[in-house]
């Protein structure tokens, strides 16, 4: 498992280094695709038009650094918010959820308008920018089941769309192995410390976000144009980590 840091604590130094780290993460996506990033098909199966303004949506898939971070960029996304989902709420806290041992995954509980992105569409960036869906508790440098890929859908036609939407890409092999993300119905999303929260946006330089999460938000924009917000919706302009 690996224990990332809680603060960004940086020597001057460190910010050339990570400077570079930044330019490396770019040239890295462009050459090796960020990991697995790649523009996966639509779901065949979404949701019927709606007239809602809002709707929610948590979905894990390694550190929420990063997947949070992605969501914040997506137009039509009204809160992207850290957090914990799939074990109880009293272990729901970052020291107790990094043993692996409390069912927790680092999750991010979205808030998006269906009338202007449909759930189906969102669980395509998911698969195709925030993470690789073929690793088994683990995304990168991290390890344990914390760090699943998961879908935790909040009503039974989001479980549905979920499921289908797997198993299409799974025919489609649109992966070079199965995918292996579970979709976990009626679990409750805890958020995450203060300090999780707009991580990336926050601490840009930080080697950590540089080179694992960074090229994920360029991937967005250059796989999803239309859908690429360049200013991100922030936890803390809006007091949404509740």
């Amino acid at each position: 498992m690996t224990m990332r840091p809680n603060r960004n604590r940086w020597k001057p130094g460190g910010l050339v280094l990570a400077a570079v780290l930044v330019v490396a993460a770019g040239f890295y996506w462009r050459s090796a695709g960020a990991e697995t990033a790649r523009l996966v098909p639509p779901p065949m199966l979404d949701e019927t038009a709606s007239t809602a303004a809002s709707e929610t949506a948590v979905l894990a898939g390694g550190c929420f650094w990063g997947v949070q971070g992605v969501f914040q960029h997506v137009d039509g996304v009204v809160s992207a918010v850290s957090g914990y989902a799939g074990g109880a709420r009293d272990t729901a806290h970052y020291d107790m959820t990094s043993t692996g041992n409390t069912g927790h995954a680092e999750s991010v509980r979205i808030t998006f308008d269906p009338r202007v992105i449909s759930y189906g569409r969102l669980l395509q960036i998911f698969f195709s920018v925030a993470h690789d869906p073929t690793e088994l508790d683990r995304q990168g440098p991290d390890t344990g089941t914390q760090y699943r890929s998961a879908i935790f859908p909040r009503t039974p036609e989001q479980a549905r769309i979920a499921a289908a939407y797997i198993a299409q890409l799974d025919r489609a092999k649109v992966f070079p192995a199965p995918i292996v993300t579970t979709v976990e119905p009626g679990k409750e999303f805890y958020p995450a410390e203060a300090y999780h929260q707009d991580y990336l946006t926050l601490h840009p330089h930080q080697p950590y976000i540089a080179i694992n999460d960074l090229p994920k938000v360029e991937a967005l924009k250059e796989l999803f144009p239309k859908l690429y917000r360049a200013t991100p919706v922030l936890v803390a302009a809006a007091g949404q980590a509740k």
